[in-house]
């Protein structure tokens, strides 16, 4: 049982409202996510997902909910890793369209 902050009248625990004196409750709902506190920012998980790609995006899917830090960190890790593997990738099919136009017309016998 619990009791009108207003009025002290006794109300049962479900009460939304304080029948003597008009005193609405706010609904109780669950209680917030509170986070974890192992749960922290990895430099090392970022690196991993850096280098593997593929495993940082497996560990920021798996982690999202119950380690999100972690899993962002791996998350970055693996988005900044594509992307530079993609942008080195371009950069050396130039370079290599470069050399081949300037030294095609010569051959290499």
């Amino acid at each position: 049982m619990k009791y009108c902050p207003s009025c002290g009248k006794q109300l049962a625990d479900n009460a939304a409202m304080c029948p003597g004196c008009g005193h609405m409750f706010a609904p109780v709902g669950p209680a917030p996510k509170v986070a974890d506190p192992t749960d922290a920012p990895s430099t090392g998980y970022g690196v991993l997902g850096f280098f593997f790609p593929i495993i940082g995006l497996i560990l920021f899917l798996v982690w999202q909910d119950n380690f999100p830090q972690r899993g962002k960190s791996a998350g970055k890790g693996a988005l900044i890793g594509v992307i530079l593997q993609v942008v080195l990738s371009i950069a050396y099919v130039v370079v290599l369209v470069i050399i081949m136009s300037i030294y095609g017309g010569y051959g290499w016998e």
